[in-house]
């Protein structure tokens, strides 16, 4: 416990006695199992002050890629804890209140909006052009806020979510109220369901109209690894009713990737590819699209992915790559009614530019013929 001491210490210099003792009781109440590994690293740091002077502050640090850290002063702690999968925390940053796990921010009141509006409605709205959703599935989705947009469409009767770990849920409740909260969870058509979502796809008898994978990174050693394959694609495409589409968040996607620079010692640390052509060898068409999320310190990818009923279907993935930005705002205010004026980040716009990847990406992705198995994953950089 010895690494706690320089936490302790520098807090106390602040005379935030009642802060300490609230701070302590976390950090001393739960141990470190000795299999968790992690990419947290919270201290204190010297800083000057006004008056020439300096003080300690508390500092989060998180790797983003090799070499790339993220260095953010703290201004409030509210929890430090642990589930037995993980550590979390939510702390407030420059990018407001934050829920942090195992050293890996998951989402920031910042733009928290711009990853979940981002990931649930061109996926419902593509659904909506052939059969209004009806039922969705969440795989992982903790934090409640991709529920919360997907509950935003009128048309949606049933909502599962599955999610391994309750104590996120729990954590995100209490501290991160916006994100969904009781609104979500007191919603009569949503059902949460504490479990692993690979094991309830396999047992389940619904059939989905969209199914949404809000899920941990393809990192090595991660729970998440398995929901990423060719194995699990090709199942969950039989649980998805003709029309439906499957989306799935796919890491960090640099609009300047590794694989196209000229700097030999810059590595790849992306999955985006493989998670695109995974996806494409199990459905007829597989999109991967991008938006920007500042606290993760990078361009996001997202890949939703579907069959279809065009004789091309380059025709039919072009179309909606590039559509009429009205003909995205018209789905939308028919899906959503009043409440669409509370979407802060997507509309047809937005679309346009998130399916418009950067050229040097587009060059990534065509180059990358990868695939995920079982037997061969491929993982994100993990720090």
């Amino acid at each position: 416990l010895m690494w706690m001491w320089p936490i302790l210490l520098g807090l106390a210099s602040r005379a935030q006695t009642s802060f300490l003792q609230h701070c302590s009781a976390l950090l001393i109440s739960y141990p470190r199992p000795s299999s968790l590994t992690t990419r947290r690293t919270m201290t204190t740091a010297p800083l000057d002050d006004q008056n020439g002077g300096a003080r300690d502050i508390f500092v989060f640090k998180e790797d983003i890629s090799p070499g790339l850290k993220y260095e953010m002063q703290l201004k409030r702690v509210f929890t430090r804890t642990q589930s037995q999968y993980q550590d979390i925390d939510v702390v407030e940053s420059c990018f407001g209140k934050t829920l942090i796990t195992d050293g890996l921010t998951q989402s920031t009141e910042f733009d928290e909006f711009c990853y979940h509006e981002s990931l649930v409605h061109p996926s419902l709205i593509k659904c909506a052009q052939v059969r209004p959703p009806e039922t969705v599935f969440i795989g992982g989705g903790g934090e409640l806020a991709t529920a919360r947009e997907v509950l935003r469409h009128q048309t949606v009767k049933k909502l599962i979510m599955v999610d391994l770990d309750e104590k996120v849920v729990e954590v995100s409740k209490q501290y991160l109220p916006e994100w969904g909260g009781d609104n979500v969870c007191n919603d009569p058509r949503f059902e949460l369901v504490i479990g692993d979502a690979h094991e309830y796809i396999h047992n389940t008898e619904f059939i989905f109209d969209v199914i949404i994978m809000d899920i941990s990174d393809p990192v090595e050693a991660g729970p998440g690894i398995a929901l990423y394959t060719r194995e699990f694609y090709d199942f969950a495409s039989s649980k998805i009713n003709p029309g439906g589409v499957f989306v799935t968040q796919a890491g960090m996607a640099s609009a300047v990737p590794a694989t196209v620079s000229d700097l030999d010692s810059v590595e790849d640390t992306m999955s985006f590819g493989p998670i695109v052509n995974t996806l494409g060898s199990v459905f007829d068409v597989s999109l991967g699209y991008t938006t920007n999320i500042p606290s993760f310190g990078s361009d996001w990818g997202f890949v939703m992915a579907y069959n279809t009923q065009q004789q091309s279907r380059e025709i039919d993935a072009s179309t909606w790559q590039t559509p009429p930005a009205e003909a995205i705002d018209s789905l939308l205010k028919t899906q959503l009614g009043d409440e669409l004026d509370s979407l802060k980040h997507y509309d047809g716009l937005t679309h346009c530019r998130m399916f418009a990847l950067p050229k040097p990406l587009r060059t990534y992705v065509k180059a990358d013929k990868r695939i995920m198995t079982k037997s061969n994953p491929i993982f994100m950089y993990s720090g």
